[in-house]
């Protein structure tokens, strides 16, 4: 039985549709999309700027940037069928407003730095809202404040702090790649929260009406643009400071005398412990041994740091 050229080429394509089901979904819906978003715009130019598609070069390297999770870079993970770059609000609304009406789920990345891939993985059709073109800063010293877009880093936000004062601060994490987006929205947890609280609580945003902001997890309420934070005073210089310790110097018993004391130290000062392994010649069990690393951050100098931790630490016989 011999098959004509047309009916070879629909069985081809049954076949193609049955076989890769999820390609042909996507197309649709980035189509679908792309429409929805131009039409929504009024024009095309913009759209080509803020859209990246799976046919798009820097699609993968964009993607790819801020995953911290390697096994997210599997290419079994589920990716978006497109990923938008908004460089104003107008895009932000566009492209909620059209993955609704597409079915497409929303993924806002701020920073990226979420370990679950939760703002750049998910189950079911989506598309990434990259906030990587909205990162300006605005310090107003004077009011002790300052206006932050989503899109920037805890790094640039520091940087940007810094370069205006430096008797001032913010309350935020100690890693410069996260972004205050997620952070923000979070909670945020720092190395000067016992001093001034978490990164959550030094933010205008009204307490009453936007609580679910303030560390309830943002992405789950809305979309947060930009936020403005109340800076912290600081003093010019501050001690930081790592002792690491193995089980044959004391680090079982200073560990316990870290659980006993931590929270009774002064707000000035942040002390954590970190346990991890480290190789150790003496050592029986495979030439390895624990390591207990105290870590810590001071607001002042060290000449003041040093008697507090002798004193709470003196009968240990450990000098900081």
């Amino acid at each position: 039985m011999a098959f004509t050229y047309p009916k070879l080429a629909l069985l081809s394509i049954a076949i193609f549709i049955s076989i890769f089901p999820e390609t042909s979904i996507s197309v649709d819906l980035e189509r679908g999309f792309l429409q929805c978003f131009s039409s929504g715009l009024g024009n095309s130019n913009s759209t080509a700027e803020v859209m990246l598609t799976h046919n798009s070069s820097s699609y993968a390297s964009l993607l790819q940037s801020s995953i911290r999770n390697l096994r997210f870079l599997d290419s079994s993970v589920p990716k978006p069928t497109l990923i938008v770059t908004p460089r104003d609000i107008f895009h932000i609304q566009a492209a909620i407003t059209c993955s609704v009406k597409q079915g497409l789920q929303v993924r806002i990345r701020s920073g990226g730095h979420d370990y679950e891939g939760l703002s750049y993985v998910s189950d079911v059709p989506f598309l990434i809202i990259d906030l990587t073109n909205l990162r300006s800063i605005s310090i107003d010293i004077k009011d002790e404040s300052a206006w932050v877009q989503a899109g920037a880093t805890l790094g640039e936000l520091y940087y940007a702090i810094a370069n205006t004062s430096n008797v001032f601060g913010f309350p935020a994490g100690s890693c410069p790649t996260v972004g205050v987006g997620g952070h923000l929205s979070g909670g945020g947890f720092g190395t000067t929260f016992r001093k001034y609280g978490l990164a959550a609580d030094n933010n205008f945003v009204g307490e009453e009406l936007f609580w679910a902001i303030r560390g309830g997890g943002g992405s789950s309420f809305g979309m947060i643009t930009s936020w403005k934070i109340k800076l912290v005073p600081v003093p010019p210089i501050v001690t930081i400071f790592n002792v690491p310790k193995t089980l044959d110097q004391n680090a079982i018993d200073l560990f316990q005398k870290w659980q006993t004391i931590a929270h009774k130290l002064p707000g000035e000062l942040f002390l954590h412990s970190v346990m991890g392994v480290t190789t150790n010649s003496s050592s029986i069990i495979g030439g390895k041994t624990v390591l207990v690393s105290f870590t810590g951050l001071y607001l002042g100098t060290a000449e003041k740091l040093l008697p507090l931790m002798q004193n709470n630490f003196a009968e240990e016989e450990t000098v900081f």
